[in-house]
């Protein structure tokens, strides 16, 4: 918990330079346009001093933190930071009641929550009072969605701003504005090929901290010489390798690539289905959890119309418990390539999800007493397997007994396609459905 006065000067000398060049101001904020150019919503909401309280929600490194304190420092309130991490209900508690002494006295406070979704429902319960009685205007910050990380009464009570990834040029335009900034490197004159600004912009992934702490160890690491700083590709490519992948593997990230992965598959693009299973596998997935959805995947959206893929994809998943990783990730793209291009067909699926809303709707049918085993002679007395035909004693291994409940007589959920192997079965059926009706 930090409370601060943003009017006091800053010393800010042996902080890192992320600290050292945050923008004071919307003119210094880089990236977010469609949230803070000209006549944009949250633009408006700070130049004509219309704060109410708000939820931050977007990925590291774009600036939520920063534009919190601009602002506080904008509306000229007093600014006071959580951490969710290390903070507590009596924390809370404690400066909430001093926010309601500075609105006695007609001064505002913000109350910037770092990574919300980190607090506890108690701890975010513990706002609620404080928000909607206005005693303070409360800016959460979390990477996560809201929807499943916030409390529904504290998430109605706020305004959700989708912050973006920072493009490339966002990055490039916040590095140029950094190196001219006195406050970056005060005793050198840092000079950075155009090459290298942008080698050092797409390095960052989107994230701003990442393109300044990289900036600031490339300049720390390079040879000064009379307080000259010279940054070329190769001087760059001496601390970079390869980009650091966003992926949680309990976070929204992973339900939106596993998502990614199985609709690339759906639509048989190939390319791409490899692309969002190397990204998961990169990330550091368990392979098993991606291979128990390649099995469902191949009932689901394949089924009959392939019967290999069910086969193959419970081969890859003994491989990957075999294996592991990172062996097993060839086994891994070698189903998906194999799911992705067989033909489509989501017949099983549906036909399983239409009989489950008969079973809702219905709920316990009698068994056809002629269906019923009979192994007492109460059960015979009673008509159990009375009338039952053995199939199995006619040329077509076919009777016209009825097996279905009286209450769903001629429902019919299987409707097979023409993909693929599905196209016999679809003929088969037909076969059957005309043998039925020349024989009931």
């Amino acid at each position: 918990m930090e409370q601060e006065s943003l009017f006091a000067a800053d010393s800010q000398q042996n902080s890192p330079l992320a600290n050292r060049v945050r923008p004071q101001t919307l003119a210094e904020f880089s990236g977010q346009q469609h949230l803070l150019a000209p006549g944009k919503i949250l633009r408006d909401i700070i130049d004509h001093d219309q704060l109410s309280s708000m939820i931050f929600w977007g990925p590291p490194g774009v600036g939520k933190t920063t534009l919190a304190r601009i602002i506080a420092n904008q509306t000229k309130s007093h600014f006071v930071t959580f951490s969710a991490v290390t903070s507590g209900i009596k924390d809370i508690r404690k400066i909430m009641e001093a926010a309601e002494l500075n609105r006695e006295i007609g001064e505002r406070t913000i109350v910037f929550v770092d990574e919300i979704h980190r607090f506890n429902k108690a701890q975010q319960d513990a706002f609620l009072p404080y928000v909607e009685r206005g005693s303070i205007i409360l800016i959460g910050a979390t990477t996560e969605n809201p929807s499943f990380e916030i409390n529904s009464a504290l998430l109605s009570r706020c305004k959700v701003f989708v912050l973006k990834e920072l493009q490339v040029s966002d990055i490039v335009e916040l590095l140029q504005k950094a190196l001219q900034n006195t406050r970056a490197f005060p005793d050198l004159t840092v000079n950075i090929d155009p090459a290298a600004l942008q080698l050092l912009a797409e390095f960052a992934n989107g994230d701003a901290r990442v393109a300044l702490n990289t900036l600031e160890m490339t300049v720390l690491n390079t040879e000064h010489a009379n307080k000259q700083v010279t940054i070329d590709v190769p001087a760059l490519n001496q601390l970079i390798n390869t980009k650091s992948l966003r992926y949680d593997k309990h976070g929204e990230e992973h339900y939106n690539i596993i998502s990614a992965l199985h609709k690339s598959m759906r639509n048989s693009d190939v390319n791409a289905a490899i692309y969002w299973l190397t990204r998961m596998l990169t990330g550091g997935e368990d392979p098993l959890y991606i291979a128990r959805r390649l099995v469902r995947f191949a009932s689901e959206d394949i089924g009959l119309a392939d019967m290999r893929a069910l086969s193959l994809a419970v081969d890859v998943f003994k491989a990957c418990q075999f294996l592991g990783m990172p062996e097993c990730n060839v086994h891994l793209t070698e189903a998906v390539i194999y799911l992705s291009l067989a033909p489509k067909s989501n017949a099983v699926y549906a036909a399983t999800e239409a009989v489950k809303a008969d079973v809702k709707k219905t709920g316990n049918e009698p068994v056809p007493l002629q269906i019923r085993n009979a192994p007492t002679n109460l059960m015979k007395d009673l008509g159990y397997g009375a009338n039952y035909q053995y199939a199995h004693d006619s040329k077509e291994k076919l009777t016209n007994m009825q097996t279905m409940p009286e209450a769903l007589s001629g429902h019919e959920y299987y409707a097979p396609t023409e993909q693929g192997n599905e196209k016999r079965f679809k003929q088969r059926l037909e076969f059957l459905q005309q043998w039925h009706h020349e024989h009931d």
